[in-house]
């Protein structure tokens, strides 16, 4: 327990597994922590001040399944192992803690989800303004930023979706990274910008860091060096796979708001969950890290017209070439080098690992055959990056065993002709069998014991069997070893030279082996940056390939991209509805230009709008990574920023209702919109009173339309708001129609110029179930409501102020007449009860 409390003593908020024997054992409020979570027992053992300590336990060769449940709760985990020698050990064997488990520095295969990135942020705040650094360390891509707004920080955020966050003491924002689990509060020096400059300098080997063009990224240096001292702290090994980082310009990137990513639905759907969203339509690709760095793209789209072209140029070449296929099924075998390599950085690699290296150093001649010889400059600039390294693969194959086992200590691991040593103290550990063999009949036929067996074991050693019944038979020279129930076994001189030497030789070929293997690892290590831009090149082959296929089998068409303010498309279609909608999908035009810069689109209720919106937005988007688009033809101008205020939610945990967070969204959009954005607002305006709704819907369309300029789709349901494009020259009206029949509805969903002449709204009710009663009434008191609104129509000042909308009634009627000439203070019950009636029959 002392050496316990005093390895403890230094990992006081993180579980410590301490090694016991074949367990990993945690004491006191770790054990009761861990039981709670892991659902194992809770026991005791000894006592401390009078009172049981509480004990918990996990086996250690099933640990990795409890380290991945805890590290998915957003827990760390300080491992710690036996490192001196039971055999010299005088009380307790030495321990110390070799490494730390954290959500977000894992490298461990079992631990991560092979398809998503698993992410480390680091945030930094001075005087308003951010820096963030990233790191991805089972890959070693090390990035760094600096977001200006609390809203860019979000959305960074919400784009790294990280696995564990570092942020200072004197944070000011916790409320943005309360959403993330794995937050870990560090103190305000290890954000010293001096310390951070000269830690980043010392990993990389370098006077500066000019040669990474990140040297003028102050708040982004001071994020990156209290990550890197992190990592180092919890891995307790050289990070060699860390070799440089790089800036992230907000520059050469559309700019995705939170509210846009979450509403696009791109990797993950408006539940939260991954179904119908846009990777999960298009992301076919044959490897994880190919699936990683397509999600990175998705995230990531460019504003960089020459890199576009060149991506727009690799996919049409390998569709005419038809080789995507032969490139899936090549790059398949390839699997996931880039986090293998990072094993291999770290030293924590399995011999399965290094053999599937092996492997798919092996499949890099294929690739280079199928790219064949003149490409576009994208793909042959990755096809010298995946160029074969032979002499890795040379060494790899003369050193592993085709199938090797799980760990390095169970041997068996170097394949034979590696080593000479090895090779002989093999062949003494293995002859074993046919040492054992010949004893065994030898002394059969000396002692006559036809029942006689040599044998071993690992508690007992090599023993002579002998059945009770021939126990007189026994040899004078047999020692006795071990009394069963129906057997006696033995030793003989002769036997136990041979078990010391077997023995001997055994534990000195696993010793051999071990070093041998770690030996590996130093030839590796030179090689680690080849490898990783290796990895890069075949990932990007991966994605490029994926998103020729999807261009095929979804009948998606090369956008034409344009330094002009355009986007035109030509019958486009919604990338995840046309797939998983059992109705024909109906392809829609949209065309927004200097000359018309805004669309209003009014229709009802489930006729298509958003669906609309939506498919504008993603089309625009999937151009800006490089990749094809679902239309018959389109015509895309650069933007700089996608913004979307779709759909209704409220934030009660910050104490904001519906109409507030629409409002802070809309306020985002009105701040941040250039003529260069593409804005998408649906229903803006619903979440309050229906004049403030419609006085601020009809602000916001003409500030748009006339200060930003930005190109804008505008769903509403304000009919009002369809006069604004008699007034305003960029503005046109479009609507989605719907055809009544009976008390049916049959929505049309194809896009035609003009208003819509109605919402169908009650219909609409009526098919979700609302009681026929109160479908009748409502219908009823639309009645009503349109005879006034006809009798005196609504009126909107749409000059100077903001649109006011008045009613009055015609006093010319009958019973009004009657009811202005009528003394009620005069009727008894009964002659009101009787005039009411009248008044009744009048109407």
């Amino acid at each position: 327990m002392r050496q316990y409390l005093a390895i403890k003593s230094e990992f006081e908020h993180i579980l410590l597994f301490y090694r016991m024997g074949d367990f990993y054992e945690l004491f006191f409020d770790d054990a009761k922590k861990a039981a709670d979570l892991l659902d194992i027992s809770l026991t005791a053992r000894g006592k401390s001040g009078g009172n049981a300590i509480p004990m918990a336990g996990v086996p250690y060769h099933a640990v990795e399944n409890y380290l991945a449940r805890l590290v998915a709760l957003g827990e760390s985990v300080a491992i710690c192992e036996q490192v001196g020698d039971p055999a010299t050990s005088k009380g307790p064997v030495e321990r110390k803690v070799v490494r730390i488990v954290t959500p977000g520095t894992l490298s461990d295969e079992a631990l991560l989800q092979d398809r998503h990135d698993n992410l480390l942020v680091s945030v930094y705040e001075h005087e308003g303004r951010f820096g963030v650094s990233y790191l991805d360390m089972s890959s070693g891509k090390f990035h760094l930023c600096e977001p200006q707004t609390s809203e860019q920080l979000s959305a960074e955020l919400q784009r790294l979706a990280p696995a564990e966050v570092l942020y200072p003491e004197s944070f000011s924002q916790p409320g943005i990274l309360s959403p993330y689990k794995g937050l870990r509060r560090r103190p305000d020096w290890e954000y010293d910008h001096q310390t951070s400059y000269k830690l980043l300098t010392k990993q990389f080997a370098t006077k500066d860091l000019i040669g990474f063009g990140v040297e003028d990224y102050a708040l982004g240096i001071c994020a990156s060096g209290c990550l890197l001292q992190y990592v180092k702290d919890t891995q307790r090994t050289a990070l060699p796979h860390i070799r440089n980082i790089t800036a992230q310009s907000y520059q050469e990137a559309v700019i995705l708001d939170a509210a846009t990513r979450k509403n696009l639905e791109l990797t993950v759907n408006l539940a939260g969950g991954q179904d119908n969203t846009l990777a999960s339509i298009l992301d076919r690709t044959a490897s994880p890290m190919g699936s990683r760095l397509f999600k990175r793209w998705l995230h990531s789209p460019l504003t960089n017209i020459e890199k576009l072209q060149h991506r727009q140029e690799a996919i049409a070449s390998l569709i005419d070439q038809d080789i995507y296929a032969d490139l899936y099924d090549v790059i398949k075998g390839v699997g996931d080098i880039e986090r293998i390599i990072a094993r291999v950085a770290l030293r924590s690699a399995r011999p399965r690992d290094l053999a599937r290296l092996r492997n798919a150093l092996a499949l890099l001649p294929e690739l280079q055959d199928i790219l064949g010889g003149e490409l576009p400059p994208l793909l042959a600039e990755l096809k010298t990056a995946s160029e074969p390294i032979t002499h890795l693969h040379n060494l790899l194959t003369s050193a592993i065993v085709d199938n090797p086992p799980v760990l390095i200590r169970d041997g068996g691991v170097i394949r034979e002709d590696y080593h000479q040593e090895l090779d002989e103290l093999r062949d003494l550990s293995q002859g074993a069998s046919q040492f054992l063999a010949d004893l065994e009949e030898q002394e059969r036929q000396r002692t006559g014991i036809s029942s006689l067996k040599v044998g071993y074991n690992k508690v007992h050693g090599f023993f002579i069997e002998i059945s009770r019944a021939s126990s007189e038979q026994v040899p004078a020279e047999y020692i006795r070893r071990q009394t069963l129930k129906n057997n006696e076994r033995y030793i003989t001189e002769e036997l136990k030279a041979h078990e010391e030497k077997v023995l001997s030789s055994q534990s000195r070929f696993l010793a051999l082996e071990k070093r041998l293997y770690d030996e590996l690892f130093d030839q590796l290590l030179p090689e680690i940056d080849r490898l990783q831009r290796c990895a890069d090149a075949v990932a990007s082959l991966d994605v490029l390939s994926n998103l020729s296929e999807r261009a095929v089998s979804l009948n998606y068409q090369q956008p034409e991209l344009s330094c002009e303010r355009i986007i035109d498309i030509k019958a486009g279609r919604h990338p995840v509805v046309e797939q998983v909608s059992e109705q024909p999908f109906i392809a829609n035009p949209v065309r927004l230009s200097e000359a018309q810069q805004m669309l209003i689109i009014t229709g009802p209720n489930m006729g298509g709008k958003s669906t609309y919106m939506r498919q504008t937005a993603l089309i625009v988007l999937l151009a800006h990574i490089g990749s094809y688009v679902p239309a018959e033809q389109a015509e895309i101008g650069i933007v700089d920023r996608i913004f979307t205020r779709i759909g209704a939610s409220d934030d009660l945990a910050s104490g904001r209702s519906t109409f507030m967070v629409e409002m802070t969204e809309t306020a985002n959009i009105l701040h941040n919109a250039s003529d260069k954005s593409l804005v998408l607002l649906d229903e803006i305006g619903r979440g309050t009173s229906t004049y403030d709704g419609l006085s601020l819907a009809w602000a916001c369309a003409e500030y748009l339309a006339q200060k930003t300029k930005a190109f804008t789709l505008f769903a509403t349901h304000y009919f009002e708001l369809t006069q604004l494009a008699e007034q305003l020259d960029t503005l046109a009206n479009i609507h989605l129609d719907a055809v009544e029949h009976d008390d049916s509805i049959v929505f049309m969903h194809a896009v035609q110029e003009g208003a819509a002449s109605k919402s169908f709204g009650l219909q609409v009710a009526q098919l979700a179930g609302v009681p026929k009663a109160v479908v009748k009434r409502a219908k009823q008191r639309l009645k009503e409501l349109e005879a006034v609104v006809q009798n005196q129509p609504v009126t909107v000042e749409t000059q100077g102020a903001a649109p006011q909308a008045s009613f009055s009634f015609n006093e010319d009627h009958p019973v009004i007449d009657k009811l202005q000439h009528l003394d009620v203070d005069a009727l008894s019950p009964r002659q009101a009860l009787q005039y009411l009636y009248e008044l009744k029959e009048t109407l």
